[in-house]
């Protein structure tokens, strides 16, 4: 069997392959015994087949002697927030995000509704190693509760910080494309809750996707060809797991992942000032608009975790990562498409702009993404290679190597998630 690819915050791996029963009863076993005393929340997102682990995870969790709330199939950044909520230990989030459908994976949550620490992912992963364990009793056993309404605290967070009503008399028509994603439960809800009309695309959270599920621009050609036919005023598309927005213009046109948070700092900054934070591999708008409204902008390493961590440091009213992953503190600290959708849609009503003109206002840059596969033991000699060739370059080695000469700058870094070197 070969080993499930492992990150900060959880695993993911090939469904039959290095996603089995086995492993996903082991690192399960390892977390409940290292979790906090109290109740363990369990969500998936919709890919095929994530009811079958989840039901291993509930089962999992209830042998190791834990209450299980149950909340079925659930947008990732919808766990965050009913793990607070619930007043929860923790959560286990059964998905695999933007991967290929051969994927599943297993996401952890903390207390505070955020993805685990390193701190901790390193705790579970040791103990996940040793095969740690903690077994119940016959009569101790713990007991597995659906979740009524999983979605209802997330949607009224939304609400509470969208300007509703300016939002409902625009009657906006916009594209959802959910691509048979969890984002299709909440996201068709929100934005019904803002009066906008939705063309609903993958509607149906069965894992059954209509293109490649990263929402990036070569993926989401034949999106783009529809919402040019659609007299759409912005289009939003999700990856399976909800965690991540690419933006729609007006006329369909693929304005990309890197917008999304750089259109949500610019309309936050212009209501509440204060320090924002993304990580290495952001593109420069958000640095730029930060020093445009006056405020600290932070760095960090490339993680979901590791922005949150630098944004509770530092008080951050917003941060996220430019791979369309908005994280606003007033909802919730994990990455979040929803926030994105309701605040550029409050841009857009309350400015009077087309999202084309939001995002002509921001700092333009050209930027290049490219991924290609990396053996085993490779990346370090690689990256060595790289800054002696490049020695003119002020290097920075805190994630992966990031290059910075005085008019541009490359990152390049192993992926959490998949075997690859990811540059940019």
């Amino acid at each position: 069997m070969s080993e499930p690819i492992i990150s900060v915050s959880g695993l993911r791996g090939i469904v039959g392959q290095s996603f089995t029963p086995l492993v996903v009863a082991r690192y399960v076993a390892a977390f409940a015994h290292l979790a906090p005393p109290g109740t363990l929340v369990v969500g998936r997102d919709g890919r095929h087949g994530g009811e079958i682990f989840a039901s291993l995870v509930c089962q999992t969790l209830a042998a190791c002697g834990r209450k299980v709330q149950w909340a079925d199939v659930l947008a990732t950044p919808t766990m965050g927030v009913l793990v607070r909520d619930l007043k929860a230990a923790g959560g286990v989030q059964v998905t695999a995000s933007h991967n290929p459908p051969a994927y599943n994976g297993l996401k952890l949550f903390s207390p505070q509704g955020r993805v685990i620490s390193s701190n901790v992912g390193q705790q579970v992963l040791g103990a996940y190693r040793l095969g740690t364990a903690s077994w119940a009793a016959w009569d101790q056993l713990g007991t597995v509760e659906a979740v009524v309404d999983p979605h209802d605290g997330h949607l009224r967070r939304l609400l509470s910080l969208a300007p509703v009503e300016a939002i409902r008399k625009q009657r906006f028509r916009v594209l959802l494309d959910s691509n048979a994603g969890s984002g299709s439960v909440l996201g068709r809800a929100l934005l019904e809750a803002l009066g906008c009309e939705v063309i609903m695309l993958g509607g149906q959270p069965d894992g059954h996707f209509l293109h490649p599920p990263e929402p990036t621009a070569e993926n989401l050609a034949s999106v783009v060809q529809r919402a040019a036919n659609e007299r759409i005023d912005v289009g939003f598309c999700q990856d399976p797991d909800a965690d991540r927005l690419a933006i729609l213009d007006e006329r369909g046109r693929y304005l990309g992942e890197e917008y999304t948070l750089a259109l949500c700092v610019d309309w936050v900054l212009r209501q509440q000032p204060g320090p924002v934070v993304a990580n290495g591999a952001t593109s420069r708008m958000v640095a730029d608009l930060a020093q445009r409204y006056g405020v600290p902008f932070h760095r960090c390493k490339v993680g979901e975790a590791n922005v949150v961590e630098v944004m509770e440091q530092v008080g951050a009213v917003f941060g996220g990562e430019g791979s369309g992953g908005p994280i606003d503190p007033r909802v919730g600290l994990v990455r979040d498409s929803f926030v994105g959708m309701a605040h550029v849609l409050a841009a857009m009503a309350v400015r009077g702009r087309k999202p084309s003109q939001l995002a002509a206002e921001l700092p333009r840059y050209a930027m290049v993404k490219r991924t290609c596969p990396i053996a085993a033991g490779r990346l370090s000699d690689a990256l060595r290679a790289l800054k002696a060739r490049f020695s003119n370059a002020e290097a920075d080695e805190q994630d992966g190597l990031r290059l910075d000469w005085p008019d541009r700058w490359l990152i390049v870094r192993g992926s959490n998630t998949e075997p690859l070197v990811r540059l940019i």
